[in-house]
């Protein structure tokens, strides 16, 4: 029979839903029957078609490149018994799936079309307007469900072969027409297809399909290049391992970590000797392997950063080449040609400790923190360097005065931008205030004071919208009495309200030179440099946990010697923390072990 469909779906969600049962009642089995057709009159031209032979079933339909065939092979369907058959077609897939069964799927390089116009054209049912391919048996149902995949409502069955398509009463009067371009909008069911396992190809035939990773737990989005996680379990961190002994020339003063695109992760570490200098390692299969020596002078700290596409180095060597001679300390600048850094500017320092990059308003600024003079003097200036774009070097910008500096602190509160510097010594007692500058009318001016214990490092750090400044504490000295190892150092925390950093927790460190701060999933952690408790350097550093109201908590002990500096990072293989020794020629990478 046929039946006119002159205003049918201009827009199908390239999904087709049948349901149908049928016995065969003939001896001879025709080569190919039709169960049903959508024929252009005018052209006799098929636009879609849904045939069947002995051991076949086939699709149809009219696409970009001419005419498209789908083939489901082994579905055997001339036995004398009713079957159910649901056939969803969604971009390059198609499954069928017959008797409520496992569906078999097809991949496709040709997509199936999302506009398949109907105009001027026919539905015939059983055939293709031809006498050839007339269809012989009984057909109970036939649906052609937009945008949805019927084998979820007809699926599981106690009768598969005999199961049937509830059709909602709203549809019995189609066609329906939208009030806006007379285009039916389905839902999406179908667009949608879940891969279990292992990680899959993210192509543009993969473009919004979903991955089930059953390792993690997590689910992910297909963009057409990359997976994107929808929802996952988050990772917590169980323990600690110890994964890598690094071996050095040298006793290492500081680490500093950086990507370098194309070329990947490298550490260059601040070696106390002279010979041969202070060295760069490359992450390479999950280790470090060396990879440049770079002439240094007691070197104490290394900074990465970027002005517009070039990549620098700055190493704050403590001494100069020879007794007598100038300090100075140098930045260099990776060369895309030679794959290494080579020698850029020099700058003269004072028993420099620590750089501090940072940009503002898109101009790159340069901090150095100058510890001493060579007659010993501690309170000289620290000075910040501006990138001057037409000579290309860094020039003064701004001095600041500071007592025994070891380290500066950018960062950034909204629309303000402040530097801390933590101050060690004034020449007669560690009892001295370290310094925070906010930058206003183009230089920084001071915005608080804080009293500190032989300040070593800042570590600003946000959980949520709270903002925290940890200060590491190195010791206590002051004209008379012993020296002090175990003291507090202190978390603060920006007080909106007063506009003022106020004491949130005191942690008991050992001469503590670092504080290191991460997250693993939601959990956040602060990791602690224990150097010397004034009478070994073998010691535990700390790694603590933040539990909201009760602050950081202690949960895993490390054992060092004489540590100097922490960091954290991450790559293809997993997570780490890596810590560096100013009393042995030796530095360690653990493993974070999550689950």
């Amino acid at each position: 029979r046929k039946e006119r469909r002159r205003n049918f779906y201009s827009r199908c969600s390239i999904v087709v839903a049948a349901v149908i049962v049928m016995p065969h009642v003939l001896a001879v089995f025709q080569r190919n029957e039709y169960l049903f057709a959508v024929v252009k009159e005018d052209a006799n031209q098929l636009l879609l078609g849904l045939r069947f032979s002995k051991e076949k079933v086939h699709l149809i339909y009219q696409g970009s490149m001419g005419r498209e065939c789908l083939s489901f092979k082994r579905i055997h369907l001339a036995d004398n018994r009713w079957h159910s058959m649901v056939l969803a077609v969604s971009g390059h897939h198609a499954t069928l799936t017959l008797d409520c069964g496992v569906p078999l799927e097809l991949v496709h390089k040709q997509p199936f079309p999302s506009d398949l116009s109907t105009d001027g054209s026919r539905f015939h049912i059983g055939s293709r307007r031809k006498w050839k391919g007339l269809f012989s048996g009984l057909l109970r149902q036939l649906v052609l469900l937009p945008g949805s995949d019927a084998t979820p409502r007809v699926c599981p069955s106690s009768k598969p072969s005999l199961v049937e398509l509830s059709v909602p009463t709203f549809l019995s009067n189609l066609p329906v027409k939208s009030h806006m371009n007379d285009v039916l909008l389905p839902p999406y069911e179908t667009e949608v297809r879940v891969t279990l396992g292992s990680k899959p190809a993210c192509t543009e035939a993969e473009l919004g399909q979903l991955w089930f990773d059953t390792l993690k737990r997590g689910l992910f989005l297909c963009d057409g290049a990359y997976w994107h996680s929808m929802l996952q379990e988050k990772d917590r961190l169980d323990y600690v391992d110890d994964y890598q002994d690094l071996y050095t020339t040298s006793e290492t003063l500081d680490i500093e970590l950086f990507q370098i695109p194309s070329v990947g992760l490298f550490a260059a570490m601040a070696h106390r000797a002279n010979k041969p200098g202070s060295a760069i390692y490359r992450w390479n299969h999950g280790h470090f392997q060396l990879y440049q020596n770079i002439s240094t002078f007691k070197a104490q700290a290394w900074k990465q950063f970027t002005v517009g596409r070039k990549m620098f180095l700055a190493v704050s060597n403590s001494v100069g080449p020879a007794d007598g001679e100038r300090e100075l300390s140098v930045i260099y600048r990776w060369s895309n040609k030679r794959l290494k850094f080579v020698r850029y500017q020099t700058l003269e320092t004072h028993s420099a400790r620590d750089w501090e990059a940072f940009h503002i308003n898109n101009e790159a600024f340069l901090a150095v923190a100058n510890h001493r003079t060579e007659n010993g003097n501690h309170n000289i200036d620290s000075v910040v360097y501006k990138w001057n774009p037409g000579t290309k070097t860094f020039e003064v910008n701004q001095t600041i005065s500071t007592s025994g500096a070891y380290d500066w602190e950018f960062f950034t509160v909204g629309p303000y931008h402040f530097l801390a510097v933590a101050n060690a010594f004034d020449g007669t007692s560690t009892q001295t205030d370290s310094s925070i500058y906010i930058w206003l009318g183009g230089a920084f001016q001071l915005f608080q004071t804080i009293r500190t214990f032989g300040a070593t490092d800042w570590e600003m750090f946000q959980i949520g919208n709270r903002v925290f400044l940890a200060v590491a504490n190195g010791h206590m000295l002051c004209e008379r009495g012993p020296s002090l190892y175990t003291i507090n150092s202190t978390i603060y925390e920006l007080d909106m309200t007063t506009k003022m950093f106020l004491k949130f927790q005191d942690i008991v460190t050992y001469s503590a030179v670092d504080w290191e701060f991460f997250s693993v999933g939601d959990e956040h952690f602060l990791v602690v440099a224990n150097s010397y408790d004034g009478s070994s350097y073998s010691l535990n550093s700390v790694i603590y946990r933040w539990q909201g109201y009760e602050g950081f908590v202690p949960v895993h002990r490390l054992p060092t010697i004489g540590c100097s500096d922490w960091e954290f990072f991450t790559s293809a293989e997993g997570s780490y923390l890596m810590y560096s020794s100013a009393k042995a020629p030796l530095s360690k990478v653990f493993k974070l072990r999550i689950h």
